[in-house]
């Protein structure tokens, strides 16, 4: 693939696109970005991407801007990566900029109100449909480990209320001991 200005044109508008019309947060621009990069242009392929999330997610930071910066990388090297995180960071600096002048009127507007708790709902399903497609791929693949994490991550998040960052970091050192193991063995 050509990486010339043209192709850092389009990886900028597709990831500002992205980051501009996305209400809800990392987790739910996720999913589009597979739609984008992964089916549409096939920049990617969808290992790639699972791997990306993975790295994203137990990073710091804000999901969507790890995640671009992260297939930013690997289509187009170091380049790719800031024209991802430039298109990704864009839209909520203008739209947060523009809010911060109106925030008075914005705070105690009934409909603005109505329509941010409307929106709540979508992004709601957004999430779940994440969920359950990559909870359906890791089922897919019948390896007892991943489906095993997947099973103690939800209980130990939603039934144990144990917070969220240590399951993230307990499954990434799971994640990397069984990374080693399989190294070993070949």
């Amino acid at each position: 693939m050509k990486k010339d200005f043209k192709f850092y044109l389009k990886l900028f508008y597709y990831t500002f696109k992205l980051s501009a019309f996305t209400f809800g947060g990392g987790y739910v621009i996720i999913p589009l970005m597979k739609k984008q990069f992964v089916d549409k242009l096939h920049w990617i392929d969808e290992q790639e991407m699972f791997d990306y999330i993975a790295i994203a997610q137990s990073s710091p930071g804000a999901i969507a801007v790890n995640a671009s910066v992260l297939i930013g990388k690997g289509i187009a090297g170091t380049k790719g990566a800031l024209v991802a995180m430039l298109g990704t960071i864009t839209p909520p600096f203008i739209i947060l900029t523009i809010i911060s002048f109106f925030y008075k009127a914005f705070s105690s507007n009934l409909i603005v109100q109505n329509v941010l708790h409307g929106m709540q709902a979508g992004v709601c399903a957004v999430i779940i449909e994440v969920v359950y497609d990559m909870g359906k791929k890791i089922v897919k693949t019948k390896m007892l480990l991943p489906i095993l994490i997947m099973i103690f991550a939800f209980l130990a998040v939603y039934i144990f209320k144990i917070n969220v960052a240590w399951v993230i970091l307990i499954c990434a050192v799971i994640g990397a001991v069984n990374i080693k193991i399989r190294e070993k063995k070949k």
